[in-house]
């Protein structure tokens, strides 16, 4: 369901229905299948690993959101969860966590989205409250990710909504709702991501439909899901490329198209 290179490109981490997040090294010799084995087995989560994101700037932590309605912080080198963030604590998620997304300029925080409609900030010093709620989705919260700047988020979500919030203030900035008629039943929102300088929020939908937004004035400046050579199912996750110059878009046609961003064209 999730996987993440780490910082030094040097191992990847996934996680599933399994309730693991299992490391592989990339450095290690494969098998004669040409398979890497697991380097180590995170294990302790009670439901699916839904997300998994390395901490900036360290190989050795990462932090997993679960179907069990927590986040844990882990120390890969031991093994261990170092921290969980929800659980029984009155102020965690109450339904399944779907997506984690770690401050760029502050390591230590990080925010949640879940099935319960909201997003929570967390500060990994403090794992017995989340720092701040966010409301205003009518829909699980499907992906959240935070803005370049470190002080706003956004969120995409079942609701057909992409919502942009203040860490600082708790507000919500920004909707960006898809006009649809009244024949077609809502896209609801499965991944979102914003371009380096925090201009641009695209967002897939369940409808193969990939609108860039303005972020600012929260207009569509292209549907890639418009363009000849489209994805012909969902888009369920996308992510851009660390200089910016490139979009990955993958579907449920099982896909994975590459957009330069430059002119907005599918180079694969």
């Amino acid at each position: 369901m999730t996987c993440a290179f780490s910082p030094t490109g040097q191992s990847v981490a996934c996680g599933g229905l399994d309730s693991v997040c299992s490391i592989f090294n990339l450095n290690s010799p494969t098998d004669r299948d040409g398979n890497l084995n697991v380097s180590r087995m995170l294990s302790g989560h009670k439901g699916y690993v839904s997300s998994c994101q390395y901490v900036p700037g360290e190989d050795t932590h990462l932090i997993t959101g679960s179907g069990d309605q927590t986040c844990v912080l882990w120390d890969i080198t031991t093994g261990l969860r170092t921290s969980v963030f929800g659980g029984e604590f009155q102020s965690g998620h109450t339904a399944d966590v779907l997506s984690i997304s770690i401050n760029g300029s502050n390591s230590k925080m990080f925010v949640s989205g879940s099935c319960d409609a909201t997003a929570r900030l967390w500060d990994t010093r403090v794992a017995s409250r989340a720092v701040r709620t966010f409301h205003g989705h009518e829909g699980d919260v499907n992906s959240v990710k935070f803005f370049p700047d470190g002080n706003r988020f956004g969120t995409g979500s079942e609701d057909g909504t992409c919502r942009l919030f203040d860490i600082r203030t708790g507000h919500q900035l920004q909707v960006y709702n898809q006009q649809h008629s009244g024949d077609n039943e809502m896209a609801h929102v499965t991944s979102i991501a914003f371009s380096i300088s925090g201009r641009l929020l695209i967002a897939g939908y369940t409808n193969g439909d990939c609108y860039v937004w303005d972020t600012l004035l929260a207009k569509v400046v292209l549907n890639l899901g418009s363009l000849q050579n489209s994805h012909e199912g969902r888009i369920t996750c996308l992510g851009l490329s660390a200089d910016g110059s490139a979009l990955c878009t993958g579907s449920w046609d099982t896909n994975l198209k590459i957009w330069a961003f430059g002119g907005h064209r599918k180079v694969i």
